[in-house]
């Protein structure tokens, strides 16, 4: 009995020895646990404006670079400022370029984001259209008149920036929320008298449709600065990440500064426009890649609280909670060395 027993243990414990080499050949390292991980996805939102976002994407440059790291990417495009938030607030969407007015709104809305960096001042990207032989020859002029604007865009802010310093009151003005795929036909067949936008659209209605400029950021000294975003818990989860993309997004703005020609050449191909037109657009709106100021700041409270007095927004905001100035710091610092 104790020989059968003992012969049973010996088996058992040569069971085990086997079992455990095996398990042994399967063990991973916290390197290779590592690796096999999921490669993170970064989601990269991007609108019809031509800028250095749309340089990166044409020639793969995000995709080239965030490899490296162990990432991949995939693009989202919108119409839009906000439809940027609703992806964001879905976790579907990390970085995106949008304006001032979008941004407020986001933030009203509670919506978790950051602004990164500054990708424009805005003074001439958004304008007030009217076409050639319209009527229209002052911001008074447009009282009982129909306006297309994408709602909670940076060319919905500056019409009521202008509707305001013209005197009159929101409701004195029939605006139409379209948005650009749908304003630029019923602006250009007359089914309304104006149309307020931005790059590159300010520049093909001037230039090819001798539309006029009615108002601008410039004119009516409102500040309409596009910003680069990210997702906070992105952000907080690969800040590295979000250095690296602002990175990858100043190679681009200074391939369009030093490259001026071949910049203007790409864009008027991806977007079947004039080389004129692209070039104009380039002058009215100036690509940056820099922090934040408190003038910009300064700017972004004047229009959240303009929006809180018209109601555009139900609660009062502080603009500045939102700007995280660490990332493009280091960025930038990383490109001088």
């Amino acid at each position: 009995m104790k020989r059968k027993s003992w012969g049973f243990i010996v088996a058992l414990a040569t069971s085990m020895m086997v079992g455990i080499g095996g398990c042994d050949s399967k063990v991973t390292t916290v390197d290779e646990k590592q690796e096999q991980k999921e490669a993170v996805t970064v989601h990269i939102g991007i609108q019809q404006s031509l800028g250095p976002l749309l340089i990166a994407k044409e020639k793969g440059w995000f995709e080239e670079e965030f490899e490296k790291v162990g990432a991949k990417v995939q693009w989202t495009v919108f119409q839009s400022g906000p439809p940027h938030f609703e992806a964001l607030a879905a976790d579907r969407l990390d970085f995106g370029v949008v304006g001032n007015s979008p941004v407020v709104a986001g933030q009203a809305a509670g919506i978790s984001f950051k602004e990164i960096a500054v990708a424009s001042d805005g003074l001439k990207g958004n304008a007030i259209l009217v076409a050639k032989d319209s009527p229209i020859q002052k911001l008074e002029d447009l009282k009982g008149k129909k306006v297309a604007v994408a709602k909670g865009s940076s060319g919905f802010n500056l019409l009521y920036r202008a509707i305001d310093k013209a005197g009159l009151k929101p409701e004195d003005v029939k605006i139409i929320q379209l948005q650009p795929d749908e304003a630029q036909p019923a602006f250009e067949s007359g089914a309304v008298d104006a149309w307020a936008i931005w790059e590159p659209f300010v520049s093909v209605q001037t230039l090819k449709k001798e539309a006029r400029v009615l108002a601008n950021g410039q004119s009516l000294n409102v500040y309409s600065p596009n910003f680069i975003i990210t997702r906070t818990k992105f952000s907080e989860k690969h800040p590295e990440l979000v250095v690296h993309f602002l990175k990858v997004y100043e190679k681009a703005r200074l391939f369009e500064k030093e490259n001026r020609e071949e910049a203007i050449t790409l864009y008027a191909n991806v977007k079947k426009i004039d080389k004129d037109i692209v070039s104009r657009v380039l002058e009215n709106n100036q690509s940056f890649n820099l922090p934040i100021t408190q003038e910009i700041i300064k700017a972004q409270q004047d229009t959240a609280n303009f929006q809180y007095e018209l109601k555009a927004i139900n609660k009062k905001i502080d603009t500045e909670k939102v700007v995280d100035n660490s990332y493009i710091t280091k960025a930038l610092q990383a490109e001088k060395k």
